[in-house]
C-alpha cells in the first residue's frame, strides 16, 4: 500500500470530523452577534428617535426641559385654552350686534361680536385667521420674557409654518420678516402678520358675514326675545 496515499486519506477524515465543530462555532458567534444586536435595539430608550438612540445622540426628541421650560410651556397652554373657550362664552345684546355693521373695529371689539363672527369662519374654513389674531393679542400682553419666547414660538407652529394645517396666509414680505424676527423673540414678532391678517378679515370675511344668514338670523332671534321680554302695556280706561 501506498503510505502516502494512506496519509492523505487519515487527513481527509481529520478533516471531516472537525468541519461540524467549525461550522458550530462560527454559527454560535453569528447568532450570538445577531442577539446582541436584538437585544440593544429592543432595549433602546423608549423618547429614542427612528434612527438613532445612542445616549449620546443630540436628536431633538432626546431633549429634555427644565422645570423651568415645562412650567412656562403649562402656563401657555392654559392661557391658550382659555382665550379660545371664552370668546364663545358671551351672548350679544340688540344693540351690541347691530353695532357690528358699523364697523368691523366695533366688532372685533366686542367680544360677542369675536364669538359670532369665529362661529362663521368655521363655515368658511378660515377660523385660524381669527385665532391668530387673538393669540398675538394676548401675546403683546405678556411681559414675562421667557413666556414671551414660548409663546411665540407656539404662534409660528400653529399659524406660520407650512406644515401647520391651520397656516394663516402671509405674503413673502411679511414671513421675511417674521423669520428675522425670530432670532430674538418680542411680545411684537408678529406685528406685521397680525395687521396683514387684520385686513384680510376686514375686506374679506366681514362683508360676508354682514350679508350672510348667520346674522341675519342673530338679529332676529334677538328682537324676539327683547319683544317677549317688553312689559305688557296696561289696557286703557275709557
Amino acid at each position: 500500500m501506498d503510505p502516502m496515499g494512506s496519509e492523505r486519506e487519515e487527513m481527509g477524515k481529520r478533516q471531516m470530523q472537525e468541519a461540524p465543530s467549525t461550522v458550530q462555532t462560527h454559527n454560535t458567534h453569528t447568532h450570538s452577534a445577531i442577539n446582541t444586536h436584538t437585544h440593544s435595539w429592543l432595549n433602546a430608550p423608549p423618547n429614542a428617535c427612528c434612527f438613532c438612540w445612542c445616549c449620546c445622540c443630540s436628536c431633538s426628541c432626546l431633549t429634555v426641559r427644565s422645570a423651568q421650560d415645562e412650567r412656562i410651556q403649562r402656563l401657555v397652554c392654559e392661557q391658550t385654552e382659555v382665550t379660545s373657550n371664552c370668546e364663545e362664552s358671551p351672548k350679544p345684546t340688540l344693540e351690541d350686534a347691530r353695532s357690528w355693521g358699523q364697523s368691523f373695529e366695533r366688532l372685533m371689539k366686542s367680544p360677542a361680536g369675536r364669538g359670532c363672527f369665529r362661529q362663521f369662519l368655521r363655515t368658511e374654513f378660515s377660523e385660524e385667521n381669527l385665532l391668530f389674531w387673538l393669540a398675538c393679542e394676548e401675546l403683546k400682553k405678556e411681559t414675562n420674557r421667557g413666556v414671551v419666547e414660548e409663546k411665540v414660538r407656539q404662534i409660528y407652529e400653529d399659524f406660520v409654518s407650512i406644515l401647520s394645517p391651520r397656516e394663516v396666509s402671509l405674503d413673502s414680505r411679511v414671513r421675511d420678516v417674521i423669520n428675522r424676527n425670530m432670532t430674538e423673540p418680542t411680545s411684537h414678532t408678529f406685528d406685521d402678520a397680525q395687521q396683514q391678517i387684520y385686513t384680510l378679515m376686514q375686506r374679506d370675511s366681514y362683508p360676508r358675514y354682514m350679508n350672510s344668514s348667520i346674522y341675519s338670523d342673530l338679529l332676529q332671534s334677538l328682537e324676539q326675545q327683547q319683544q317677549l321680554q317688553q312689559p305688557e302695556k296696561p289696557p286703557e280706561t275709557s
